[in-house]
């Protein structure tokens, strides 16, 4: 197994209500089943020797019911100015036979994997200010701003905190304006989940 790390900005938007319950309860509100995205930008990273800061990747998921139930459908999507090399590394990486909780987890419970599709990124990600906005390809287009108080519209932050995550330790909540799917899965949602984070993903799991 290579030791491989991918630190860097992470976003995750998906159907679920703001926060989020698959995160703390296990299953999907308000529809009984969960889809959505997560995308990276690797500010520092390598896989044994390969290096692979500053490039994008994106992942779509689906799921009939609950994510744990298992069932589910992934395509994922490299950066396309990544080379042969760093696509294969990445390949490694997401294939969840080289380590990393995330991944192991990922493919265990999406048994429907489609072909990997290499293609351009737009990534705006300011996670303070609990917005961002991203694109991979024609596949994937999404963006989220900060969730407000009904009653006087003022800016809400809400952060979630979890110690013995494996896909993050603390993230800053949103609201994903648009979430737009396109490809062999193809779902559209407006003012659903969206979580903003800084990670560190290695073989060995989770290390921030």
């Amino acid at each position: 197994m290579f030791n491989w790390k991918m630190k860097g900005e992470y976003l995750k938007n998906c159907n679920c209500l703001a926060s989020c319950p698959c995160d703390t309860m296990g299953f999907p509100a308000p529809y009984a089943n969960c889809e959505g995205m997560a995308a990276m930008r690797i500010t520092e990273g390598n896989f044994g020797g390969i290096t692979l800061d500053g490039l994008h990747w994106a992942g779509a998921v689906w799921w009939p019911g609950a994510m744990h139930e298992g069932k589910g459908k992934v395509q994922f999507y490299i950066d396309q100015r990544a080379d042969p090399a760093q696509r294969d590394a990445l390949e490694a990486i997401m294939s969840g036979k080289n380590g990393g909780t995330l991944f192991e987890i990922l493919n265990a419970i999406c048994p429907t994997r489609y072909p990997t599709e290499y293609v351009p990124f737009t990534w705006e990600f300011d996670k303070e200010a609990r917005k961002a906005r991203m694109a991979a390809g024609n596949f994937i287009r999404t963006s989220s701003r900060p969730l407000t108080v009904p009653a006087t519209g003022d800016e809400q932050r809400v952060i979630v905190r979890l110690p013995g995550g494996f896909e993050y330790k603390e993230m800053e909540v949103a609201l994903a304006e648009t979430l737009e799917i396109s490809g062999p899965m193809n779902f559209s949602h407006k003012n659903s989940h969206s979580s903003l984070a800084y990670v560190e993903h290695t073989q060995a799991g989770l290390a921030a």
